[in-house]
């Protein structure tokens, strides 16, 4: 019979799981990446993209009917949106596509997977079915 834990233990084991770890780290990284971005459209983007007379768009609005509209906040949140899409983009993704053709076009697949004889997607080595067409795949020898 298993032992039943403490819920201070439970804790401690959920906390100290690589996952949480992992997504508490990439929080924090997140957070400190956005400044960095805030200050880049900030200090510099936004200078560029000026409107002549206006180097801060966050100062920009309008009123209807005494209610005021700060639409030049929304458009640094635009830019500062596509600048931390683009980073992330040209970054990560471009990269880790790039290892993945590398990888698929060596022939690589990782030990624990086989690339199902239909579809030719990569699959877990003891599976029976292909978990994306359903075919049937042969047994691993």
């Amino acid at each position: 019979m298993a032992e039943k834990q403490s819920l201070a233990g439970e804790f401690k084991a959920f906390i100290l799981r690589g996952n949480v770890l992992d997504l508490a780290v990439a929080v924090v990284i997140g957070v400190a990446f956005k400044a960095v971005v805030d200050a880049l459209v900030k200090d510099l983007i936004t200078p560029i993209l000026a409107i002549p007379g206006k180097t801060d768009f966050g100062s920009l609005s309008f009123t209807i009917r005494h209610s005021h509209f700060l639409y030049g906040d929304f458009i640094n949140n635009i830019v500062s949106f596509v600048s931390v899409a683009l980073a992330v983009f040209l970054f990560v993704v471009k990269p880790v596509n790039v290892l993945i053709e590398r990888r698929r076009a060596g022939g690589e697949t990782d030990p624990g997977t086989k690339v199902c004889s239909e579809c030719m997607s990569e699959i877990p080595a003891l599976a029976k079915r292909c978990a994306y067409c359903t075919s049937p795949q042969p047994a691993v020898s």
